[in-house]
């Protein structure tokens, strides 16, 4: 009897793109995704309840109830035993990396595989794939990207276990990556760089956002790496205007209809 495969990915736009290739792809896998962004809140260990907590007092999410609801049943499909597992990772993403970190450090000694697209050249893209998500399911399927899957061996999976051991005992409110790896950062980390695309006039936080994501994807020659998503921008960004750094009009949360400009008082000092 053939081992049924077990996809793990941790992007939900990553396994909607999995299903349709499988499934173009004529095969009978299962695919089960990890929703949560650990690479956001408290993870030592990542309780869900303390982490509801976090999410609404430090970055005033609400309706975050579905997403812990989602993990229990992910936790439940992605740590059976008698399936042969394989992980599809980047550790260009910060939550991808976190999420297979967490997942890795729940599996024990039980045995796995890793597709790693983090230098991975797939044909049909402008350059590597750099992740999951950026791929459409006709390429996942003409380049058989399933078959490059590794055997993740004891030395890796040790050292996979010392960074998210050294992380959890940091336990701090960021994980960021870079070529040097996934490290912590304080909760501030992205606000200069949020403010350098500030101006003294009235813009929208979309396009403050969308410019310092942009600035993580990099030039074609440049090596690409996703920190975080609108929802933590925002948030800071709403931060920035609470401590008097930015002004705002409008809801902020709704980035595409209010606007932000900076302080005359922060635009002088920066300036001077």
């Amino acid at each position: 009897m053939t081992t049924p495969i077990l996809h793990i990915v941790f992007s939900p736009s990553a396994a909607g793109c999995l299903r349709q290739a499988l499934r173009d792809a004529g095969r009978e896998d299962h695919v089960t995704c990890h929703f949560d962004n650990l690479a956001l809140g408290p993870i030592n260990p990542p309780d869900p309840q303390t982490r509801l907590h976090w999410m609404e007092e430090e970055l005033h999410y609400t309706g975050w109830e579905w997403v812990f609801a989602e993990e229990e049943a992910f936790w439940k499909a992605a740590l059976v035993e008698d399936v042969r597992r394989v992980a599809w990772i980047s550790r260009r993403s910060a939550t991808e990396y976190c999420g297979f970190l967490e997942w890795l450090w729940r599996l024990g000694d039980l045995p796995c595989e890793v597709i790693d697209f983090t230098d991975m050249p797939v044909e049909g893209t402008r350059n590597r794939a750099f992740s999951l998500f950026l791929l459409y399911p006709q390429e996942i399927v003409d380049n058989g990207v399933w078959d490059r899957a590794q055997p993740l061996g004891a030395a890796a999976r040790e050292r996979y276990h010392g960074y998210w051991r050294q992380l959890r005992a940091e336990n701090a409110p960021l994980r960021v990556v870079d070529a040097e790896g996934l490290r912590s950062a304080p909760i501030t980390f992205f606000d200069q760089e949020l403010l350098s695309f500030a101006k003294a006039w009235w813009q929208k936080p979309a396009r403050i956002i969308g410019e310092t994501m942009g600035e993580w994807v990099g030039h074609p020659m440049e090596q690409p790496y996703f920190q975080a998503g609108e929802g933590l921008l925002a948030a800071r960004i709403i931060a920035l205007v609470e401590s008097g750094v930015l002004e705002g009009r409008g809801n902020l949360w709704n980035i595409q209809q209010s606007e932000v400009r900076l302080i005359d008082a922060y635009q002088s000092s920066t300036s001077g």
